[in-house]
């Protein structure tokens, strides 16, 4: 409860502490009074934060709201500075007038802990320039950003797309005193490698600069720099990579390989990426789930979908089996050619034959595509399927389309195959008539409700909606 930010109430606290004292349990009553206490201090101290929060963003800083903060008369502590930045944290240069206030007001330089506060704060593109002030600020009076401080930003960074200043910050952080690991790194140049148009000067000023801090080049940073090399087309330095990589003991694995047919496909060179399985198996790399899942995708992507049924068909016979995120990658090629058909019947007899679970999200895509062209009964069968494999229940495209165009008899349906009990719930049957009120066809709501159970029909709230014709 704590943690989520919820207390307990007085009235509550006191009908346990009445239990734990005629229980004579002494060590708990200690600990809940002692939690108590705490409570209504930390509750006190919320208040404070949210009333400081509210005078900074009451208006432009200006005298007035320092006049206002001073009168206060607040105790600026470490937790309470930190407590005002993260409420003040969707505004960051609200948050660096406080900080700078505070600076003044208490009349002695922020510590470490401070800088560090106002960082996580200023990490976004809009405060991206006065981020990097303070950090330069920081730095010339001897203080460090620590560990946690970067991984927060560096995420953040990532999340705004703000690539150069992630690698900026990892350089600054490398040339500290505290070292990154080698997953830092290669995190970072995985997360270069994801963009569109990889930028490659970025990609060797990480490797680099994690080199030139007396680190040997690991497998994953190898990996990093191949993963963008082959994602541009630079094919022929994807190779010398892989023989340094190599050359420094690093033997070519499935990552590396599944890398260079992502390249190839992207660059639609299908015929050699799909020569890349065949050589993997040569130098004794077994192809697994995920290389084949590439390789197929890519075919996919450039609407090539009976290539990649074929490279499906080579997966099977090497005895692979399929799994939910290849069944989504072959249905949302089917979709991406409208072949909507075609797309059921290869779900319906991977989940037959293959024993496959599909993602929610596969089924989902494909019940509103069916739908999309009037196949009823193929996307009540997958709603079926989906009950059956335990899956939440999908009603809303399904009650769209049968208030609009379906019979009494394509919603007695749909009510069987929502539920795995006898009947759906009273709301279920609601929202459907509902919905047929919306659409105007009241006579065939009237229908539907003499063939609902008897509960249904007495239920309070559709009787009211009944009642209202």
């Amino acid at each position: 409860m704590k943690e989520q930010k919820f207390y307990i109430d007085e009235e509550t606290y006191k009908s346990i502490l009445g239990v734990l004292k005629k229980a004579k349990m002494d060590s708990d009553v200690v600990a809940l009074n002692h939690f108590h206490d705490r409570m209504v201090q930390e509750n006190a101290a919320v208040g404070v934060v949210k009333k400081v929060a509210n005078v900074v963003l009451g208006m432009d800083w200006c005298d007035k709201v320092e006049k206002e903060l001073e009168d206060m008369k607040i105790e600026l502590s470490d937790d309470f500075v930190i407590s005002v930045l993260r409420e003040l944290r969707n505004y960051p240069l609200k948050a660096l007038s406080f900080f700078n206030w505070v600076g003044e007001y208490s009349g002695s330089e922020h510590n470490t802990i401070m800088y560090n506060a106002i960082l996580r704060v200023l990490a976004r593109y809009d405060s991206k320039e006065e981020f990097w002030s303070v950090v330069e600020v920081m730095k010339n009076v001897g203080h460090e950003m620590d560990i946690d401080t970067y991984i927060k930003i560096s995420r953040q960074f990532h999340k705004c797309k703000m690539t150069e200043d992630a690698v900026k910050l990892f350089e600054l952080m490398m040339d500290g005193p505290y070292k990154l690991s080698v997953q830092e790194c290669s995190l970072l140049l995985r997360i270069i490698s994801t963009v569109e148009n990889p930028d490659l000067a970025l990609v060797f000023r990480v490797a680099k600069k994690y080199e030139a801090t007396g680190n040997f080049l690991s497998k994953p940073v190898y990996d990093g720099i191949h993963r963008s090399l082959t994602s541009v087309g630079r094919f022929d330095e994807a190779e010398k990579i892989v023989k340094v990589m190599k050359n420094a003991g690093y033997e070519p694995d499935n990552v590396t390989y599944s890398q260079l047919v992502f390249g190839l496909c992207k660059a639609r060179r299908f015929e050699e990426a799909c020569k890349v399985l065949d050589e993997m198996e040569e130098n004794g790399c077994i192809p697994d789930i995920k290389t084949w899942t590439i390789l197929i995708k890519g075919h996919c992507i450039a609407n090539e979908v009976d290539q990649a049924l074929m490279c499906f068909a080579k997966m099977v016979e090497k005895n692979i089996d399929a799994d939910a995120d290849l069944l989504e990658v072959l249905i949302n090629g089917f979709l991406g050619q409208k072949r909507v058909k075609g797309a059921y019947e290869l779900l319906v007899g991977m989940v037959e034959n293959a024993r496959i679970r599909p993602w929610q999200s596969t089924y989902k895509i494909l019940i509103e595509k069916l739908l999309g062209v009037s196949k009823l009964e193929e996307a009540m069968n997958l709603l079926r399927l989906m009950k059956k494999q335990n899956h939440p229940p999908f009603p809303e495209p399904f009650v769209q389309y049968i208030s609009k165009f379906g019979t009494v008899e394509d919603a007695s349906e749909f009510f069987k195959a929502l539920t795995v009990k006898e009947f759906p719930s009273a709301s279920a049957y609601l929202h459907v008539f509902k919905s047929f009120f919306n659409e105007g066809r009241h006579s065939e709501a009237k229908d539907l409700l003499y063939k609902c159970p008897h509960h249904i029909r007495k239920d309070s709230r559709i009787s009211e909606l009944f009642g209202s014709l």
